[in-house]
């Protein structure tokens, strides 16, 4: 009983006042507990990756009415496009990819910028713009924009228990989408750099 009453004044309390939740900080046990979902082709076109400082510190914040009006949701978008490329699904596809400190390195680098992100009606909206650089040089280039699958059910249902996971799933799907495409488009680009 004491756990109902605990829950009904968290929930009370975030409506009526402003919670912020954080949203990334379980993504890397999320991606760990869905390892081999994401099924992406492969590719060797690139052998290293860089995001750039505006980025790695992209963040978009929502409230939502089914989890109370004062409670924020922080999505860290920048962090969590890091979480992916270090993650088992992603390092699989690109047979092992490592993250420079500059766009100015030698070798295959891709360079992912988020150019927008949102999550309204009920889903995560991401574009990403995505550079292979070869030498200095642009070999390639191109925007993709994906939304991650409706979490309306979850959402509605699991109110602010289940707007976290909601989150990380559409999220994780929109970005394993563009990744799907972008990888189709490399492995088109040209020679694997290995």
């Amino acid at each position: 009983m004491k756990f109902f009453v605990s829950l009904a004044s968290l929930a009370l309390i975030c409506t009526l006042g402003a919670c912020t939740k954080m949203v990334e900080r379980d993504y890397p046990k999320y991606l760990e507990k869905n390892a081999g979902e994401s099924q992406l082709p492969t590719t060797r076109q690139v052998n290293q990756y860089y995001l750039p400082p505006e980025t790695k510190s992209f963040s978009h914040t929502f409230s939502s009415f089914f989890t109370g009006v004062g409670m924020r949701w922080v999505v860290e978008v920048g962090k969590m496009l890091e979480d992916t490329m270090q993650s088992q699904d992603v390092q699989g596809a690109f047979g092992g990819l490592k993250a420079v400190d500059s766009d100015a390195v030698p070798g295959s680098t891709l360079v992912l910028e988020v150019q927008e992100y949102k999550f309204e009606d009920f889903g995560a909206h991401l574009s990403l713009n995505a550079k292979l650089l070869k030498g200095g040089r642009i070999a390639f280039e191109k925007s993709y924009t994906q939304t991650g699958r409706n979490q309306a059910g979850k959402m509605v249902i699991g109110g602010t228990f289940a707007q976290k996971n909601a989150v990380h799933q559409s999220t994780k799907l929109a970005m394993d989408e563009i990744l799907r495409q972008l990888i189709a488009d490399l492995n088109g680009a040209g020679q694997p750099v290995r």
